[in-house]
């Protein structure tokens, strides 16, 4: 009779051989196969918007993986490479240095004397930088001291915009985790959820630093540039446009997008569905570079009169009446719980008896079983995985430490959305799956 930490094992390596399998087809499914690890091109599928099940797929991969090599590794061998990790900082040096950049045109590889020259670094570390990168399969030796750029390196081009929410994340994210601890243990920072208490404030104040993040980014033209391409960077990374896809926007007349940015969500949104009228709602600056990006991209939603531009402070004011939508992406894990439902109360204020709220972000679930979360959302891990998928939910755990280290705030669980929701006079009536973001509706509660 086999063991049963054996046949946990078999199962895990069955999940693992049945999602690699699914991946492959999804690829397949666009005539083109599948992608190599050392090709220096995107696969189409990498540029199509909708691959929510492609993304299933490598959650149940990821997760069933890490499982497994967690289990039957030796645990210090585990525990060390949690931390003997440095990619991110060869990331960060490829990136202010533009060398997958400068790699691009030379598509057969280049040796590394000419590329630390073409970028002004020292030959030897720029071939450590590399060579590092290289065995994870972000660029590739092609011979000795001659490398070139793989599909994973293509996304480090100062032209992609999932490299600069790359490069943000690398380049400050790592100087707000280096101070974490210091932050437990301040005594004006270890017991406040004050915005003004993150890490990200304590990193800037130790550095000298005046002001804060977004101060800095309103006079510096490039950060703000870098920053909004990131914020559409971070919704391809995280896969949010299947909310364009898998949500009944046909049955909807009006949206308005909350904290809008510039357009990184309406834009796709009011091009894949020209009923809609859209009402986008930020701070003034903001707008305006709202404004300018959609005339530079889908002037014809601003001519024909579907597209508005409304000035809106999230805390102080409440958004425009009586639309059918009123959707959030990123933005509730970005503040505490006061005043989380505050945005929420001042949405709640305006809306019609039929009007929805949609939440469009990570969501948090527990490592073991849960009572009654099979009603509250539509995907369940097969035995033997972890009920919240392991690792294949490892993106939605990393977002959560970056909205504490930016905000002292956080990614919720479904009952603490639940839990704001009804403190705004809101209730939860359904949940949509996107793998690593989830989109969370809610109604008026009825008294």
């Amino acid at each position: 009779m086999s063991d049963l930490n054996e046949i946990k094992l078999e199962a895990l390596l069955d999940i693992i051989n049945s999602s690699a399998r699914q991946a492959i087809a999804e690829y397949k499914k666009t005539g083109h196969g599948v992608p190599s690890t050392d090709s220096s091109t995107f696969h189409p599928l990498d540029l199509i918007s909708d691959t929510l099940a492609l993304r299933k797929a490598i959650r149940l991969l990821e997760g069933s993986y890490q499982q497994l090599c967690s289990t039957l590794a030796p645990p210090q061998h585990t525990v060390f490479s949690f931390v003997h990790n440095y990619n991110w900082a060869c990331i960060d040096v490829v990136m202010r240095a533009r060398i997958a950049d400068v790699l691009d045109r030379h598509p057969d590889g280049l040796s590394v004397d000419k590329l630390a020259d073409a970028v002004n670094l020292d030959k030897s570390k720029t071939a450590h930088v590399l060579r590092a990168l290289s065995v994870v399969g972000c660029f590739k030796e092609v011979a000795r001291d001659i490398f070139a750029n793989t599909r994973l390196s293509l996304i480090l081009k100062s032209t992609n915009d999932a490299g600069c929410i790359t490069r943000i994340h690398s380049q400050y994210f790592s100087k707000y985790a280096g101070v974490l601890y210091e932050t437990m243990t301040d005594p004006e920072y270890a017991r406040s959820y004050e915005v003004d208490k993150a890490p990200r404030v304590f990193a800037f104040r130790k550095d000298g630093m005046e002001g804060n993040y977004w101060e800095m980014m309103r006079n510096d033209d490039e950060s703000r540039d870098i920053f909004h391409r990131g914020m559409i960077g971070h919704s391809e990374i995280m896969g949010a446009s299947a909310v364009l896809h898998h949500y009944p926007w046909d049955k909807v007349s009006s949206v308005v997008d909350i904290a809008s940015g510039i357009g990184a969500f309406s834009m796709p949104l009011a091009k894949m569905f020209p009923h809609l009228r859209i009402t986008n709602q930020d701070l003034p600056e903001i707008m305006k570079e709202a404004q300018n990006a959609w005339q530079k991209n889908a002037s014809e939603s601003i001519l024909n009169g579907r597209i508005e531009f409304v000035v809106f402070d999230l805390l102080e004011d409440v958004p425009v009446a009586g639309k059918d939508v009123y959707y959030l992406r990123n933005i509730i894990h970005d503040w505490p719980d006061a005043e989380a439902t505050k945005i929420l109360h001042n949405i709640r204020k305006v809306m019609e008896p039929s009007s929805r709220v949609l939440i469009h972000e990570c969501v948090l679930f527990h490592a073991f079983q849960e009572p009654g979360v099979e009603t509250k959302r539509s995907s369940i891990p097969p035995e033997p995985m972890l009920p919240n998928f392991g690792a294949g939910s490892y993106n939605a755990f990393q977002q959560d430490l970056c909205m504490w280290l930016a905000h002292n705030a956080k990614a919720r669980t479904l009952d603490e959305l639940k839990t704001i929701g009804a403190a705004a006079g809101l209730v939860l009536t359904r949940v949509h799956d996107f793998v690593d973001t989830m989109a969370i509706e809610f109604m008026i509660a009825q008294n």
